[in-house]
């Protein structure tokens, strides 16, 4: 190990310095900004459009295809403002120009309010849409790369926007997005129109979560993200929509970045293939696997990644955008060196995991009078392996506990109209999916029942299945929206149904019909009332529409899809053009919610870890609700400061068989973020970021039970008469980046040190049960001394804390060329 790091840091250390010797004779280059700016209604080119590098005099307007080019621009971070007559003006906050790349923008600009009487507008929207006036936030790529602790990993990023946690368990490695109370699986992820079910490594399959993010921040121009409002467009959205806006190749020239740090390297490439066409590609590998044996921890996952775009001008009318996204994943737990007999003996139980994606997908835009309209085709695949063996005993059936291989495939089309008729905005289009799922399961439930004298008395108890299914779903919707009263009161009405020809009831469409309306007035230039009101609806996952019992019947096709009601209302202050200071208090009712046939619990109260959710026979009589309120402050760069506070609260429970509702797993009351910036002279950046998320509840075992069968089943027994009813303490984190950027000629340089957990704050996980191990770890402990009796009366069972004070440093370069 250390001979790898030392290699590795001596090759990172030749390139740093040979290049610095061979570019500095050349003194400091100049940047370029390039981009298009577009009409958001109608996407027609905007002729004359002007750019303006705030702080300095250079600038640019558009030609007649809507371009702009910015040369000569010293490099350090700007705002850049985009103006254009009888339009709202958009400002770019903190775009960081350097030498070594072009950058690259697509513009999008809203026709202002005729009553206003002003020739130019400021725009303070802050990523706001007509249908989703609230409940909505946004990043940009700078604010991405630049994030404390974030690593360039945009899943771990998102968790610091307001409403949003990911640590549940105290798993501060994952990244399960909880939205305002909801689970990991209520969120959809969009990337550039295509939806993108898998966006991280070493995913739990029916849910979201995984250690490390999937997408290249090179290729990432800002990310949206909704909690409530969701336009009609988007299916299967309970908690939240995300969507990733990727920026197109430049057309000036080839370029590309190299980034190599402790845990990962990888290149990006960018620009023209043809007069009419741009390309980016990526590739990446992790060296985590040796950065956490370095660091002594018990997890060693490894992966790589590819992502690719490009963008074809067909004609004047026509753009054809195709991208691509997979990643091939290892994962296993090892033995640290400090380690108990007890924590080793538990570490030899869990899985290893083998799991491979991708997405490919194609989007066809095209204007039409008063308006354009979308065609997308997509196509995306999750392979995952699944093995467990008894007490580390690997790759031997005699002792194999779990083998699980299962698929999933969905093709997808997509259409959408999008039209405008003097102050009337509408939309209409469907979607059609055709969709397969395959699981091959086997499953050790216990090793046999034994009488106290060690004789057997039933045979071991397993599950063993084969499912494959094959179905069809189908959607339709349509929007409006209209100003009114002197265009201060935005109005939007939508409304959706979904249909599928697998379960039971899926082909009524009145069954998913899903309305859905928002308001925004605005009081005045600075304060804003919003409010939304919408129905929506979420198939079950397919671990659970393809189970199987022991017959090979599909026991899960009278589930229905999850429903979810939400009511969220807001003040927005926005003091300036840089500032954004938002309250919301919302509400939300669950119903149709899956729940275990095995024990009566709620999905949502059990959780999620690495493997499968919701592998196993389910009835869709669970109901929920979440509630509480939201606070954020946004300070975007303002002489070289930028600065982010939000506060959560909120109540999220769940209720089972017995229809009494109770706190869910994702049920940790507080939520707090906070990050500040600061950009010194000379290339210097500095951030650091603080969050906290209140304990998450747990069930605690039950001593009895547990004692008698952990000789069996290899776990203890949760007490699911006290089910949720402890707590984990709260999970802390502060985080510290520095950056120091060097700028030559056509190359720019960046060193980078990115800390989590900087202050070693302990981060609890839900405890395990085991047995104490003797010192050697060949056998069991027991209390006279003899063999271990089957029930476990002689053993001494040992409840494990799991808490860990892990401090997690990266450090590395950035080469832009």
């Amino acid at each position: 190990m250390k001979q790898f790091i030392d290699q590795h840091a001596k090759i990172g250390l030749l390139l740093i310095f040979g290049l610095m010797f061979q570019t500095l004779v050349n003194g400091q280059g100049l940047g370029t900004i390039t981009g298009k700016v577009i009409d958001k209604n109608t996407q027609e080119n905007l002729i004359g459009a002007t750019i303006i590098i705030q702080g300095t005099t250079l600038g640019a307007q558009t030609d007649a295809e809507g371009k702009f080019i910015v040369k000569g621009i010293p490099p350090k971070s700007y705002n850049i403002l985009i103006q254009y007559v009888g339009y709202t003006s958009k400002t770019l906050f903190n775009v960081v120009v350097t030498s070594g790349n072009i950058l690259t923008f697509n513009l999008e600009l809203d026709p202002a309010s005729k009553s206003l009487g002003e020739v130019v507008v400021q725009s303070r929207t802050f990523g706001k849409k007509t249908e989703t006036p609230l409940s909505i936030q946004s990043l940009t790529a700078e604010e991405i790369k630049s994030n404390p602790g974030g690593n360039f990993d945009i899943s771990r990023v998102i968790q610091a926007l307001p409403g949003v946690g990911g640590n549940t368990g105290g798993a501060a490695f994952r990244n399960d997005i909880i939205i305002r109370g909801g689970g990991p699986n209520e969120n959809v992820f969009y990337l550039d129109g295509i939806e993108i079910p898998v966006i991280n490594h070493f995913a739990t399959q029916g849910s979201s979560g995984g250690p490390q993010g999937i997408l290249n921040v090179s290729f990432i121009q800002d990310v949206t993200l909704s909690s409530s409002s969701f336009g009609a467009r988007i299916d299967n959205p309970l908690s939240s929509v995300f969507n990733f806006k990727q920026k197109d190749g430049n057309e000036e020239r080839l370029q590309g970045n190299l980034r190599l740090s402790a845990s990962e390297a990888a290149i990006t490439l960018d620009g023209p293939l043809t007069k009419n066409t741009t390309f980016l590609a990526s590739a990446r590998r992790s060296y985590l696997q040796f950065l956490f044996i370095f660091l002594d921890l018990p997890i060693r996952p490894s992966y790589w990644d590819f992502q690719y775009k490009t963008t074809t001008k067909i004609n004047e009318k026509t753009t054809l955008t195709t991208l691509g996204v997979g990643a091939i994943d290892d994962f296993k737990f090892a033995i640290p060196e400090e380690s108990t007999p007890e924590k080793e003996y538990q570490l030899r139980e869990s899985p290893n995991i083998n799991q491979w994606n991708y997405t490919l997908g194609a989007v066809l835009k095209r204007r039409i009078s008063k308006g354009y309209m979308n065609i997308s085709a997509s196509r995306n695949m999750f392979n995952n392996a699944l093995d467990r063996w008894e007490d580390g005993k690997e790759n031997d059936e005699n002792f194999r506990a779990v083998k699980i291989r299962s698929q999933e495939i969905e093709n997808k089309f997509r259409i959408d109209i999008n039209k405008f008729q003097g102050k009337w905005k509408y939309a209409y289009g469907g979607m059609l999916q055709y969709v397969k799922y395959n699981n091959s399961t086997f499953s050790k439930i216990n090793n046999g029942v034994f009488d106290s004298a060690g004789t057997q008395i039933a045979p071991p108890l397993t599950i063993s299945y084969n499912s494959a299914i094959e179905f069809f779903k189908g959607g339709l919707f349509g929007e409006v929206s209209r100003r009114v009263l002197n265009d201060r009161l935005n109005l939007n009405f939508g409304i959706r149904t979904d249909v599928n020809n697998f379960t039971n009831e899926g082909l009524n469409p009145l069954q998913t019909l899903s309305p859905r309306f928002s308001a925004s007035y605005a009081l005045n230039d600075k304060w804003n009332l919003n409010a939304t009101v919408g129905r929506y609806f979420k198939i079950p996952i397919y671990p659970i529409l393809g189970f199987r019992d022991g017959a090979g019947t599909l026991i899960n096709k009278d589930n229905k899809y999850i429903s979810t009601n939400h009511y969220v209302g807001g003040v927005e202050y926005l003091p300036t053009n840089s500032t954004r200071i938002t309250v919301e208090g919302f509400f939300k009712q669950y119903g149709n919610y899956p729940v275990s046939m095995l024990n009566g619990i709620s999905l949502a109260n059990q959780g999620v870890d690495f493997g499968i959710l919701g592998n196993e026979p389910t009835v869709s009589v669970g109901k929920g609700q979440v509630y509480g309120f939201e606070f954020f402050f946004q300070q975007k760069l303002t002489k070289s400061f930028f600065a982010t506070f939000s506060y959560t609260w909120f109540v999220s429970k769940f209720s089972g068989n017995d229809g009494k509702l109770i706190a869910s797993a994702w049920d940790s009351r507080h939520l707090v973020s906070t990050i500040l910036g600061y950009k010194f002279k000379k290339g210097w950046e500095l951030g650091a970021k603080y969050r906290l998320a209140g304990g998450s509840p747990y069930t605690p075992f039950n001593l009895e039970a547990s004692r008698g069968s952990y000789l069996s089943t290899g776990s203890g027994i949760l007490d699911f008469s006290q089910l949720n009813q402890l707590r984990l303490g709260a999970f802390q984190q502060v985080d510290l980046r520095i950056d120091k950027k060097f700028n030559y000629k056509k190359v720019t340089l960046d060193l980078f040190i990115d800390i989590q957990n900087l202050l070693s704050t302990p981060q609890q996980a839900y405890p395990s049960y085991v047995f104490e191990r003797n010192e050697d770890n060949t056998g069991w402990k027991t209390t006279d001394g003899k063999a271990i009796q089957q029930n476990g009366s002689n053993a001494i069972p040992v409840i494990l804390n799991n808490t860990n004070t892990t401090f997690l440093p990266t450090f590395g370069f950035i080469l832009e060329f």
